[in-house]
């Protein structure tokens, strides 16, 4: 890890565990190098840091692109970070995290594209079917629990919660579902299903 992300890490990382008592279910599940897709529900700002901590190597995040001003453009990027417009998502965008995956790189992407309201799974947004046919990619579900409650959407105040991250078995796409699935259809059908294992867990 570069040293910038390997601070980041370590600090998220040891607030977890000491504000939050974070636990980690189904470790064993974990995809430790290649190309992956991390796909995980939405909860909170923590988020990120949560399932960058899984792993002890650098992945990538999306992150709003409002949050790329001053300091935090460089720190963002230091993060692996790129950035999204959620108001207006444009094929460039997801054309960046194929091909971040296509080099082998993690990218951990949030179906719902946007925080929830109240604790709840939401719908998906289009995108996630598609990245995970074009990629090829595994697939990695994994559902966090307690971050809502620790950090709302709405609030600027933590509270003590006991977080729980659940990491599901990896799903990996067969080359003939990755052809039958390249289209319109095939995107949603994959969507549901990548959200039907997050459910799941």
């Amino acid at each position: 890890m570069r040293w910038v992300y390997w601070l980041g890490w370590m600090s998220f990382g040891a607030a977890f565990r000491t504000l939050f008592g974070l636990r980690i279910i189904g470790r064993e599940n974990l995809i430790s190098d290649g190309s992956v897709l991390v796909a995980s529900n939405h909860q909170s700002f923590l988020d990120p840091p949560l399932i960058g901590n899984l792993y002890h190597t650098e992945m990538v995040f999306l992150a709003r692109k409002t949050l790329f001003v001053g300091f935090f453009k460089w720190l963002y990027r230091q993060w692996n970070a790129i950035p999204v417009d959620q108001d207006r998502p444009d094929m460039a965008s997801l054309k960046t995290i194929i091909r971040k995956l296509k080099e082998g790189h993690r990218v951990l992407v949030f179906p719902e594209g946007a925080r929830t309201l109240d604790g709840n799974i939401g719908e998906a947004a289009p995108g996630i079917g598609l990245i995970a046919v074009k990629s090829g990619a595994v697939i990695q579900p994994v559902r966090i629990s307690g971050a809502h409650e620790a950090l709302p959407r709405g609030s600027g105040r933590i509270r003590l919660a006991r977080i729980t991250v659940h990491v599901g078995p990896p799903i990996r796409l067969t080359p003939e579902e990755l052809q039958s699935s390249n289209n319109k259809d095939g995107y949603e059908r994959i969507t549901q299903q990548i959200m039907d294992a997050i459910k799941a867990l």
